[in-house]
């Protein structure tokens, strides 16, 4: 039984690869129906539940869409919509995967920032000052966590590079703030963070790329700390 099951996966690997070949070359382009599962089977030489399956895989790829009575579609093969996944690994995350995720972030985050810092408009400076003093305001974590996730999509947005803005919009899911920002709140580090908040701020006001990325390191450096904690090793990064 076990070898069937490998040799299943095998051919459903090597279905999924030639749709995704088709696609890399052009064959199917964003938007167009797939044939049928039977023809796509008979076409590729492979059986018609190893298509199913590899279609399925497809789907939850963000790859293909299913439309209700009307067939299996490539997506827009937007960033948005292939990497949508990632929020739902920050989301469900916990330990040290929670805590590699994290690093991710301290690694792409200063560089959004510092790639805001020479586009953003003075529209986007007046929607980062009323998130954050919306989110000094809050009263409820829901809101804080609100207006914290549209405050870094804002500077995400501003760095215009939509692959990096839908990486980090799944790294910066809801539930995944929500869990920091309860933790900082048994913590009592609001005031801090709102003033790591502000620095972001003052950088990208002042055009200053460095100082961007300087100050959205050490926000996520906070970050980074907690996820520390929360995966039981010591913050020092001495264990």
């Amino acid at each position: 039984m076990p070898d069937e099951t490998a040799a299943r996966t095998t051919v459903t690997e090597r279905a999924i690869e030639k749709i995704k070949a088709k696609i890399a070359s052009g064959e199917l382009e964003p938007g167009q129906r797939l044939p049928t599962e039977r023809d796509l089977a008979a076409e590729l030489g492979l059986s018609r539940s190893s298509m199913r399956e590899a279609i399925r895989a497809l789907t939850v790829m963000g790859v293909l869409e299913a439309r209700h009575g009307a067939g299996i579609y490539v997506t827009r093969l937007e960033p948005g919509d292939l990497l949508e996944t990632f929020g739902v690994v920050a989301e469900i995350s916990r330990g040290s995967t929670l805590l590699h995720l994290v690093q991710v972030r301290k690694i792409l985050e200063p560089a959004a920032a510092a790639a805001a810092a020479a586009r953003i408009d003075e529209a986007g400076l007046a929607r980062l000052r009323a998130e954050m003093n919306a989110m000094e305001r809050g009263t409820t974590a829901e809101e804080i966590v609100g207006h914290d996730l549209e405050f870094h999509r804002i500077v995400t947005e501003a760095a215009a590079n939509p692959v990096l803005a839908a990486i980090l919009g799944g790294l910066n899911s809801r539930t995944f703030r929500a869990r920091v920002w309860r933790g900082y709140r048994e913590e009592g580090v609001f005031p801090r963070t709102f003033t790591e908040h502000d620095q972001i701020y003052r950088a990208l006001a002042e055009r200053d790329p460095d100082g961007a990325r300087v100050a959205a390191a050490v926000h996520i450096g906070a970050v980074e700390d907690w996820a520390r904690r929360q995966a039981g090793e010591d913050p020092s990064g001495v264990e």
